[in-house]
């Protein structure tokens, strides 16, 4: 690793180191290296001395904060980038009847590369400056606008995990997929996606996307399983959104005792799997999880908005399994990580009422958003917080600018913090760096 310091932050930084609370630096500095990896964090005065001389830097690289504050950038776990067309839109309705009467027809527009640029470089764009400086995307069915997307999150410079979506079955005729057609079509973007320099660079990585089972026949997914061990790559999905969608997939797969176990049989749950929702597991489909190291994006506002259940995070993090926060864009109407992160908080507050489960609180929250989100797309020793050997992911957070939402008073750091997060939004983030780079500059 190059030891040379390029750039040094110093002044109040707050992240997560575990998943109680957080840590709030009063007067720290963060060092990083040419390539965006953190050197080094320091605590104190006496400590900023010690790294001065052993890293060999001066003032002169020291950018003070003054009264803003760094944080991670945040980690969405689950969006579907063409959905962001209409997002705000389209609500009211349950999940099976939103895929059928907007969703689908939405999507099958995007063989249009017009289409997909307009809307792509919008969403892409609207998803960073909102602070997630890391996304797992679904796009489409289509190759070329799959890849379209690819190469607008590189100009941009954002971190993601994009997925060409597999649907071979119980779709409409002008958005469905051969068995072949999607196989080779997958094939053919895991090629050309893991030939890139973003993916040499740990930036943008193709992920496995089975939309989910009642759209998938067996044979697709099985050899979907079979590419992702192929490239040791990550897989996603969707799995117990719904009550309904529960009770067909059951119809669908009599062989088998569970939605879980579907997946399970045809090769899809791994480490490197990625679940959505997971509202209504049993408890047999919560040890297969257990037992495959299976993570789950927890998409508490589409959750609610789709009338699809209120998903108890507090007992996945308990029992083990990784847990992050996704946005779920357009099922969740909000780009935002803070409005998941938001709504995390009110379902939490749902199970607090009628579980009798302690509430989720903001930090506990804002954990599941940055470092829980590392863990879930397996890059926990990558980003999540500022640890040295880390790569800096970070956003400048100033609750002062112009037309803030917000108004401060008498407050400790940690309050205006809490502010932030409860009524922030992206007009208080001033920077945005993606592994050293900075993408967003006020």
């Amino acid at each position: 690793m190059e030891n040379t310091v390029v750039r040094v932050w110093q002044g109040r930084i707050i992240h997560s180191l575990v998943f109680e609370h957080v840590e709030l630096i009063e007067d720290g500095r963060i060092g990083v290296n040419a390539d965006g990896t953190i050197l080094f964090v320091s605590r104190s005065s006496e400590e900023h001395k010690e790294t001065e001389k052993k890293f060999g830097y001066g003032e002169e690289l020291v950018v003070h904060l003054g009264q803003k504050f760094l944080i991670p950038g945040f980690v969405d776990t689950h969006a579907h980038a063409p959905q962001y067309v209409f997002s705000g839109t389209g609500t009211g309705l349950p999940l099976l009847e939103w895929l059928e009467k907007y969703t689908f027809n939405y999507e099958s527009r995007f063989k249009e590369l017009s289409v997909a640029q307009d809307v792509y470089s919008k969403g892409v764009k609207r998803h960073l400056h909102s602070g997630s400086t890391t996304v797992v995307y679904f796009g489409t069915i289509h190759l070329e606008s799959t890849k379209l997307l690819v190469e607008i999150i590189e100009q941009l410079g954002q971190r993601a995990y994009v997925g060409k979506v597999n649907m071979d079955r119980n779709s409409p005729d002008k958005y469905r997929e051969t068995t072949e057609g999607s196989i080779k079509d997958t094939e053919a973007f895991v090629e050309w996606s893991v030939a890139r320099k973003s993916f040499q660079d740990g930036l943008v990585v193709p992920i496995l996307t089975p939309r989910f089972v009642p759209t998938c026949t067996p044979e697709l997914m099985t050899r979907l399983g079979e590419i992702a061990r192929e490239h040791d790559l990550p897989i996603q999905s969707h799995i117990s959104e719904n009550k309904n969608e529960v009770k067909w997939v059951a119809e669908l797969h009599p062989e088998c005792t569970s939605y879980a176990d579907v997946y399970d049989k045809y090769g899809l749950l791994s480490s490197k799997t990625i679940m959505a929702h997971a509202i209504h597991l049993e408890k047999e489909e919560l040890q297969l999880f257990i037992e495959k190291q299976v993570a789950v994006s927890h998409c508490p506002l589409s959750n609610s908005t789709l009338g699809s259940g209120f998903l108890c995070v507090r007992d996945l993090v308990e029992a083990g399994i990784k847990v992050g926060l996704g946005s779920d864009v357009s099922g969740g109407y909000s780009p935002s990580m803070l409005s998941a992160i938001r709504n995390a908080m009110v379902a939490g507050a749902v199970h607090n009422v009628y579980g009798d489960k302690k509430l989720l609180d903001y930090q506990e929250a804002f954990y599941l958003a940055t470092v829980g989100g590392s863990k879930v797309i397996g890059c926990e020793d990558k980003l999540g917080n500022f640890v040295p050997g880390k790569e800096f992911d970070a956003l400048i957070i100033d609750p002062a600018c112009q037309d803030s939402p917000f108004d401060l008073f008498d407050a400790t750091p940690l309050e205006i913090f809490e502010k932030f997060i409860h009524l922030g939004d992206d007009r208080n983030i001033s920077e945005i760096f993606v592994k050293g780079r900075a993408v967003k500059q006020n």
